[in-house]
């Protein structure tokens, strides 16, 4: 783990990201207390997961009116 202060940070910013892609953490300091932690984004191993999509859909209760009339009785009762 990296610990920086604000002007270093500031400075060296192109550098601190470099290393935190590569797998390091850095805290930044303001007046001898950490304020921030910088850290790499944990990517997805799947964009989608269309298998529990599936599945989640399928526990949903079906509607038993299509989605535009119910918005449109919806908004023609509070007119």
């Amino acid at each position: 783990m990296i610990t920086v202060n604000l002007v270093q940070a500031k400075a060296h910013l192109s550098e601190l990201l470099d290393k935190v892609a590569g797998g390091e953490e850095v805290i930044i300091t303001r007046h001898g207390r950490a304020v921030a932690q910088l850290r790499s984004v944990a990517r997805r191993k799947s964009p989608l997961m269309l298998d529990d999509l599936a599945a989640f859909r399928a526990t949903m209760p079906t509607l038993l009116r299509a989605s535009a009339e119910l918005l449109r009785e919806a908004r023609d009762e509070e007119l």
